[in-house]
């Protein structure tokens, strides 16, 4: 123990993960090192299931062991504090800094790998899943050792043009603008601050890069002005305009700031009100409506595209100049093109999701589980209007049909990557895990598919298996419709890669549905079968679960006559069983297994010829044992 009373082994472990952890969680990389950034942070996330294996196991490290994961601890903490730093600051000087920034990356990608080579990985209690993928990552950290990255060559050129013509071609102003995500006066704005605050931290000496960055900026300024003149009135000319202006309608003044409308919004009241001054209200903890003083059902907000088409017709018909919020069809994020009319009519169902009788929500939620399903724009833009947090409360409706409609809608919805975060926030999980128990068979169904798609997530497998859905999942598997079934599998297959849920599985009984699937060839669930099977397998309680299932007949003859995918996890569930098992080895030499790893380890995958080639020596030092 150490002085705190920690054990020093968990102690060392918690700082790894928390470390990862907080590397996942820094917001995405906006500048010229987005692809290196996102590289490295890829490849650091991919040790996490390392530490809580590590720290799931019951078998002590060593000293060895926890001086070689300290090295590593304190590689990710110069890691951590490098990616910081290249995600702050300013753009056009990191870019002029270029050369020694990709240095710093290498730099760290060789602290990392020399300390993942010093850990003792053959001392670990580990699975082999994760023997797998921690192999893979250190495979990714030499190969990125052994090669420098480098920036788009094309980011050189344009640098280069751009800083050594006085009248560059604004086509590769434009392209360079978009490369270093400097596309906005207000990203100009924080760069031009990010520029002098770097300035006077460094007593005005930034060598030569300060005359280059001034005429860089320039230039990137003047090319937003002329995409979009009207940000650049001045405060008298908007006077100006203000005084001409006729008397603003009552409808198109936000009740809370009495100023005209730019981005009207709906609350659950009906009322509407400009989205930023009611956000704040809602953000300082109000749950009532700032007009009536009703109490809000919910604090989702829905664009009110009528009213804003309203108040762009009167601001043109008025001469009155209306910021516009998006441009070129785009969201905020980028990523939306849906038509005004389509809109206008997700926005008209969400309000009938919000206010409608229980007819008008069923059909509300039917044709939002149609948008959501037809194209990725709809996705972005569904869940923007704020659908999500509607969509969870329908799940808990009384009306079979309203339900599957809501949980297909959010299983359309979370294919998209961002959506996903959204669905978890609004605390849907344990609702689909509701619906995954109670619900009709194609909601029960729909739920699994939506669970297994949220389980991409890693931190997601966790909160799902403790969210109680394992169990219902089983017997899905066990009762459900062909597609059902699959869905079921794929979804308890997902979860059990995290080790909690692994024994919740084979807790709530799962080896024996399993069992019956892998003997019955026209089930067409053999594949799943299988693949659970061989990660359940890497489980103490799995393998014990599994041999009292006396799977060993089955499992030779899959690998006798199995397709490759299913001879190689058959292999895998037979070496987990036969290591360390003498009873085991001895039932799977009488049962045949001999000959059939023997062919196996000559023409089967790599990984099933390493499983057989290794069950094959433990039969030989059976049978050399019983000779003696």
């Amino acid at each position: 123990m150490g002085p705190t009373g920690e054990d020093p082994r968990n102690s060392v472990l918690s700082r790894l993960a928390e470390s990862v952890k907080t590397i996942s969680e820094l917001p995405e990389c906006r500048n010229a090192f987005r692809k290196i950034y996102g590289n490295f942070v890829r490849r650091v996330k991919l040790l996490s299931p390392l530490f809580e294996e590590l720290r799931d196991s019951d078998k002590a490290l060593g000293v060895e062991e926890v001086i070689a994961l300290e090295s590593l601890g304190e590689a990710l903490n110069s890691a951590k504090e490098l990616i910081k730093s290249v995600n702050q600051g300013s753009k056009l000087y990191q870019a002029m800094q270029r050369d020694k920034i990709i240095d710093k990356f290498h730099q760290m990608t060789v602290k990392i790998e020399a300390a993942l080579s010093k850990i003792p990985y053959n001392k670990f209690d580990m699975s082999e899943e994760v023997c797998e993928q921690i192999e893979l990552v250190h495979t990714q950290f030499k190969r990125a050792k052994e090669r420098k990255d480098t920036l788009d060559s094309q980011l050189e050129m344009d640098l280069s043009i751009v800083v050594g013509d006085n009248e560059p071609d604004p086509v590769i102003i434009k392209r360079l603008s978009e490369i270093l995500h400097l596309r906005t006066i207000n990203d100009l704005k924080k760069e031009s601050v990010a520029f002098h605050e770097l300035i006077i931290a460094s007593d005005g000496d930034v060598g030569d890069h300060f005359e280059k960055m001034q005429a860089l900026l320039k230039k990137l300024k003047d090319l937003v002005l002329t995409e979009n003149p009207e940000v650049d009135n001045s405060e008298r000319d908007k006077s100006m305009i203000k005084h001409r202006s006729p008397v603003i309608p009552d409808d198109f003044r936000c009740p809370i700031s009495l100023e005209l409308m730019k981005d009207p919004v709906i609350v659950s009241t009906g009322q509407t009100y400009e989205r930023s001054c009611i956000q704040k209200w809602l953000d300082a903890g109000h749950k009532t409506c700032p007009k009536t003083q009703q109490t809000l059902l919910h604090t989702a907000i829905t664009p009110n595209y009528v009213l804003k088409s309203l108040i762009a017709l009167w601001c043109e018909s008025n001469g009155v100049e209306l910021p516009k919020k998006q441009g070129n069809g785009k969201n905020k994020k980028g990523g939306c093109s849906v038509s005004d009319c389509d809109r206008a009519s997700i926005a008209s169902l969400l309000e009938k999701l919000a206010k409608g009788n229980s007819e008008e929500q069923r059909a509300a939620a039917g044709e939002l589980r149609l948008l959501a399903k037809r194209n990725a724009d709809n996705r972005v833009c569904i869940a923007e209007a704020g659908a999500i947090p509607l969509l969870v409360e329908l799940l808990s409706s009384s009306d079979p049909r309203t339900q599957e409609h809501a949980v297909t809608a959010l299983l359309n919805l979370s294919i998209n990557e961002s959506n996903k975060g959204a669905i978890v926030n609004a605390g849907a999980i344990p609702d689909i895990v509701d619906v995954l128990k109670n619900g009709s068979m194609e909601a029960r169904e729909n739920a699994a598919a939506t669970l297994f798609s949220l389980s991409v997530v890693d931190e997601n497998k966790v909160a799902i298996g403790a969210a109680g859905a394992i169990p219902s999942l089983i017997k899905l598997l066990c009762e459900g419709t062909p597609r059902g079934k699959k869905d079921a599998a794929t979804a308890i297959f997902n979860l059990s890669i995290y080790q909690g849920n692994k024994a919740r599985a084979i807790r709530a009984g799962i080896v024996a549905p399993l069992m019956r699937l892998l003997k019955d060839a026209g089930s067409g669930m053999v594949d799943e079968a299988l693949a659970i099977l061989a990660i359940l397998a890497s489980h103490q309680e799995g393998k014990m679960a599994i041999a009292q299932a006396e799977p060993i007949s089955v499992l030779v003859e899959v690998i006798r006559t199995g397709f490759p995918r299913n001879r190689e996890n058959a292999a895998a569930v037979l070496w987990s069983l036969c290591t360390g098992d003498i009873q085991q080895l001895k039932l799977a030499r009488e049962l045949g297994a001999e000959e059939a790893l023997k062919e196996l380890s000559e023409n089967g995958t790599d990984r099933a010829k390493r499983k057989a080639g290794n069950v094959l020596e433990q039969l030989q030092r059976v049978e050399d044992y019983i000779d003696l």
